[in-house]
């Protein structure tokens, strides 16, 4: 069988998950965006409580590197938001081909679209809990939402994306193995 994590649930504001962990807060304040108003995958949208967090969605991560006005400083954790949804870099747009939001670690090195993030970007994705669903003989589905108190962190993957002087995308993978 095998694990996969497709909905999970984080009620940690970003600030406070930076001074949680003495992180710098890297993600940015911004309004929500209007109800009428289309938005645009490549911008990070507000990030608050989400009990069903979706892939696509933008996601709280930690990271720990430089300072992006200083790549020679010492690298120190970062809380950062990402699109939960890897995009390689060298992928033409963003939205074409599969959705990447889950990676078999064990496979992970070997595939093209991680390869390079498993040498060098790591991250860990905050969250309160994920839903497992139960699958009935007449085919309903059940979720149950499992959790580990105060916070689980789940290993992931992260990748930068350009799309010519659009402000770059940072996009993430959630590891994840064989149920045991």
């Amino acid at each position: 069988m095998d694990c996969m994590c497709g909905r999970f649930a984080v009620t940690t504001d970003p600030a406070k998950l930076a001074a949680e962990i003495d992180a710098v807060n890297e993600v940015p304040a911004s309004p929500p965006p209007a109800d009428d108003q289309p938005s645009d995958d490549r911008e990070p949208r507000t990030l608050g409580t989400n009990y069903n967090v979706a892939p696509t969605s933008t996601i709280l991560t930690v990271v720990e590197r430089h300072s992006h006005d200083d790549p020679h400083d010492d690298p120190r954790l970062r809380v950062r938001a990402m699109r939960w949804g890897l995009v390689p870099s060298w992928a033409k747009e963003v939205g074409k081909g599969p959705l990447l939001f889950n990676a078999r670690a064990e496979t992970a090195a070997e595939k093209s679209s991680f390869r390079s993030s498993v040498k060098s970007r790591r991250c860990l994705v905050p969250m309160d809990g994920w839903y497992e669903w139960l699958t009935a003989d007449d085919g309903t589905k059940t979720p149950f939402f499992m959790t580990a108190q105060p916070r689980l962190y789940v290993a992931g993957l992260w990748s930068v994306w350009r799309d010519g002087s659009a402000p770059p995308l940072l996009s993430c993978t959630i590891l994840t193995v064989d149920a045991i």
